[in-house]
């Protein structure tokens, strides 16, 4: 019987420091949905001059 009421009270006691869990939420509370965004085609062609400055940072990252 003493392990039951110490049993008890230990319960008693946790829940009065640390109380209940709190109610869980739901996925779809959690996740947020957005609309991708359209390609650029501007940004995909080619440019020989954007070219000529990205080359050489290369070349260096490679060497250091």
């Amino acid at each position: 019987m003493e392990d039951r009421n110490a049993q008890d009270s230990g319960s008693a006691m946790r829940r009065a420091r640390f109380g209940a869990l709190p109610e869980r939420i739901a996925y779809e509370d959690m996740a947020e949905t957005k609309s991708a965004s359209p390609r650029d085609p501007a940004r995909d062609t080619y440019d020989p001059e954007g070219m000529r400055n990205l080359l050489p940072c290369l070349a260096w990252d490679l060497v250091l």
